[in-house]
């Protein structure tokens, strides 16, 4: 049995001769909040729908709570939250009468959790689905995962359709988990999300597994763009800096890619005579490229 609340080895699924994911390797500690981003059509549903036992893996193996992912997957949809990337819910029912279904289909009856989740939510369970907003049914969807009490949760990309103050209080109901001893496993390709809450995550490009990081890690090794402006222009033309590359955009106004902490190019910027300062962060797409770009070549 797997020390780890969820482990993959070799896990690898082909649909037909494209490849969805290959050779996963993860390991999850119990009691972590554990990212797996990736870009959208980089492998991140295939993996979770593999996880849950609604598709079969061509080769390679997981366990899940010390569960064999194929051979017991019923045994692990009952102690398992799973909030699917696509949300298709029984439009004649109400809320309330799709989260008994749901709890049935388990063998369990929702926790004392449901009220508190339905209040936190701010959900009216006596509409039916076919009502409900696209938030709303993205609501519905983490309740029902989460009104069992699992012991682990599965989550492919759980804050579609939700405001940023929804976000929130998701995001601190997955801390309150964490803090219970669960393990959560969520999907994103938002990277400012994922650095907020979880312990570590991994990067997954075209199906293929490219980093594992602490994300303490992964925001030092973080790309940001900044654009400034100077007040004249710089001796020798575009600024050098350690701490960046620099192109000139027109006239005195400059693009800089900094690479690291961004103190060290605060430092070397406050020596210019700037005008404005405008940084942002790279998209995670961009920081696979920069940092990952061996590994993206040997990608399918």
């Amino acid at each position: 049995m797997s020390v780890y609340a969820l482990e993959t080895r070799g896990l690898t699924k082909y649909y037909g001769r494209h490849i969805g994911i290959n050779g996963l390797d993860i390991q999850v500690r119990p009691g972590e909040i554990f990212g797996f981003l990736g870009p959208n059509g980089a492998g991140k549903t295939t993996t979770l729908r593999l996880l849950v036992g609604l598709l079969r893996p061509t080769s390679g193996s997981a366990e899940i709570l010390g569960l064999d992912m194929v051979r017991q997957s019923l045994d692990i949809r009952r102690r398992v939250g799973y909030i699917p990337g696509e949300v298709r819910l029984f439009e004649h029912l109400t809320g309330e009468e799709t989260l008994n279904l749901l709890a049935s289909f388990r063998g369990k009856q929702a926790s004392g959790m449901l009220k508190e989740l339905l209040d936190r939510f701010e959900l009216d369970p006596s509409r039916k689905v076919s009502e409900y907003s696209s938030g709303n049914r993205q609501k519905l969807a983490i309740i029902q995962a989460f009104m069992h009490d699992p012991e682990m949760l599965i989550l492919d990309e759980p804050t579609s359709a939700l405001d940023p103050l929804i976000r929130h209080s998701f995001y601190a109901l997955c801390r309150e988990f964490k803090q219970r001893g669960r393990t959560i496993f969520v999907s994103s390709h938002i990277l400012p999300e994922m650095e907020q809450v979880c312990d570590r995550v991994a990067i997954i490009r075209k199906g293929k597994l490219v980093a594992v990081e602490d994300v303490a890690e992964l925001a030092r090794k973080k790309l940001r763009h900044a654009e400034f402006t100077l007040a004249e222009e710089p001796r020798g033309g575009i600024p050098r800096f350690a701490s960046a590359t620099v192109q000139r955009v027109n006239g005195l106004r400059f693009r800089a890619d900094i690479r690291g902490e961004m103190d060290a190019f605060v430092k070397e910027l406050s020596r210019l005579p700037i005008e404005d300062l405008q940084v942002n962060h790279a998209s995670l797409e961009e920081i696979f490229l920069e940092f990952y770009r061996d590994e993206a070549d040997d990608s399918p």
